[in-house]
């Protein structure tokens, strides 16, 4: 008899037959701890409130300014125990970094030190307005300063812009930099070039900055083609946009010399800094090359993601474009006394800056998590981030590698993310039976489908942050449902089964979504 696994599924057990599904219906929907919850339209009511409200006084002038409701807005009422176990019970059907691993590969879930939750929420940054004066903001403005000058130094860039608000809006801020410099010498280019194992935003942020996107297509051991690349290159190429480490979680070895290659014929190259956690303190973009790159605050500098607001995106730039960069940029006072917001007319000798990204300039939230996280490690500890992050990677592939296809595991020791393929499921079973079936071990799946050169991809990033005692249990679960994957077990169609909900149907949710409740007639 072969033993359970973690979920209890044993190889001869289909999970119809495990006992959980063949008792008596429930009342109530409950599943003893899993409670059903409605949606809150549906628990509360319009004409009922949860606190107590002094009554209006009719004959009080009317000081909304002709902006008052015509008509009921529609909200529900509902006490504070009720709003309480609302909230608390669709948590618990949600999963997060605090509850295990997330092995999301490109996304880098990494854990949230409570030590940054507790500095972004300190007064002075927590509750100050982007209208307040400068002069009663100069702590918020330091520390916008001093992350700026962080970033420049662990990339080796001497600009930086700190208002892109994420990574995709920091990629644009670069793209429309490059605009403005080749603008700014008279020399219009319409081609951008966009390698298969860059990240997907990329070919999307050069075509809405409206230039044409090409492709370069990669070599069979998952890089960049040199080649490739350097026979297209033109006078018509703006930029090339790659992603170091790229999205098949290997280092692009040939990044030095593209850069030089494409500076020759008078472009710019954009590094998609996404995986820089795999590299901070060992490699300096700048040294490689690079003219503009974006940072994700979420992905190296563990702030998390969306940070209760918008995301945070900063992007570096080389001496070339630095120059062009938006407005508006934190300075120090010259007599340096206190920092200051320096607008276009303020900027001498700066060159010619495209503008504005946003009106505001930034999240603090982000700023102020990112700068805690990089004084707590300091410079040694930020490279030992990216050594964990990298071992942590090939533990996996190389734990794997025996029973998964993984399309690039003689290309060498791969960077902060495995990939693997679904090459080998029988029984018409796919990436995506496999992913369902994950859900029922307890785990989030990884991130399936992508990158698009490898069939049935999966890829899975670990980040430094995953002790190997959880890796073990993620690798002994993982190897269990590929193996039922591999001997065609029928019944991974139908997972998850113990999960809140059972499988959607994903398409007709993307083409027909539901985003607004409406209240049954009747």
């Amino acid at each position: 008899m072969n033993a359970p696994n973690k979920s209890g599924w044993k190889p001869e057990m289909s999970p119809a037959e495990d006992g959980l599904h063949n008792g008596p219906a429930t009342t109530t929907g409950n599943r003893a701890l899993m409670l059903e919850e409605p949606l809150i339209f549906e628990i509360g009511h319009a004409e009922t409130t949860g606190v107590d409200l002094p009554e209006i006084d009719p004959d009080a002038p009317n000081r909304l300014g002709g902006f008052e409701r015509s008509k009921p807005i529609g909200l529900v009422g509902l006490t504070e125990p009720e709003t309480v176990r609302h909230y608390t019970r669709l948590s618990r059907q949600n999963y997060g970094i605090d509850l295990g691993f997330f092995p999301l590969g490109s996304c880098t879930m990494k854990h949230n030190p409570r030590l940054n939750e507790k500095v972004a929420r300190l007064p002075g940054f927590a509750d100050i307005h982007p209208l307040a004066p400068q002069q009663t903001v100069q702590g918020a403005l330091q520390v916008i300063h001093e992350l700026g000058d962080w970033l420049m130094k662990l990339t080796g860039m001497p600009g930086v812009a700190m208002s892109p608000k994420a990574g995709a809006h920091g990629e644009l801020c670069g793209i429309l930099a490059i605009r403005a410099a080749h603008t700014a010498r008279g020399d219009a280019r319409e081609v951008v070039l966009v390698p298969e194992s860059a990240h997907g935003t990329n070919p999307a942020t050069a075509a809405f900055a409206g230039y044409k996107v090409e492709d370069i297509p990669a070599t069979p051991e998952g890089r960049v083609d040199l080649e490739a690349i350097k026979a297209r290159l033109a006078p018509d190429v703006a930029a090339v946009m790659i992603t170091n480490p790229n999205t098949c979680g290997l280092f692009e070895k040939d990044f030095r010399e593209i850069a030089d290659a494409v500076h020759a014929v008078g472009g710019y190259v954009y590094c998609d800094g996404a995986n820089f956690n795999a590299i901070v303190g060992r490699v300096r973009p700048g040294d490689l090359g690079v003219d503009a790159m974006h940072i994700n605050l979420h992905k190296t500098f563990s702030t998390p993601h969306g940070g209760g607001g918008p995301g945070s995106g900063p992007v570096v730039f080389s001496e070339a474009l630095k120059d062009f960069a938006p407005l508006p940029i934190v300075r120090k006072l010259q007599d340096g006394d206190g920092y200051e917001l320096v607008e276009e007319e303020q900027r001498e000798h700066r060159g010619q800056s495209f503008g504005r990204m946003t009106a505001f300039h930034g999240q603090m939230g982000m700023f102020t998590r990112a700068l805690t996280y990089m004084l707590s490690h300091g410079a040694d500890g930020l490279k030992q981030v990216s050594e964990d992050a990298v071992l942590n990677a090939n533990y996996v592939l190389r734990s794997l590698e025996d029973i998964l296809h993984a399309p690039f595991a003689d290309s060498g020791p791969c960077m902060h993310e495995a990939l693997f393929g679904d090459k080998d499921f029988e029984g018409g079973l796919s990436t995506l039976d496999l992913a369902k079936a994950l859900i029922d071990e307890g785990y989030h799946p990884m991130t399936v489908y992508f990158p698009l050169v490898v069939h049935g991809a999966m890829l899975v990033e670990p980040t430094e942050t995953e002790s190997k005692a959880a890796l073990d249990e993620f690798i002994t679960a993982f190897r269990s449902v590929t193996e039922r994957a591999l001997a065609g077990d029928e019944s991974m169609k139908q997972a998850p089964y113990y999960a809140p909900r059972r499988r959607l149907d994903e398409t007709a949710a993307a083409r027909k979504p539901k985003l607004a409740w409406e209240e049954p007639e009747g």
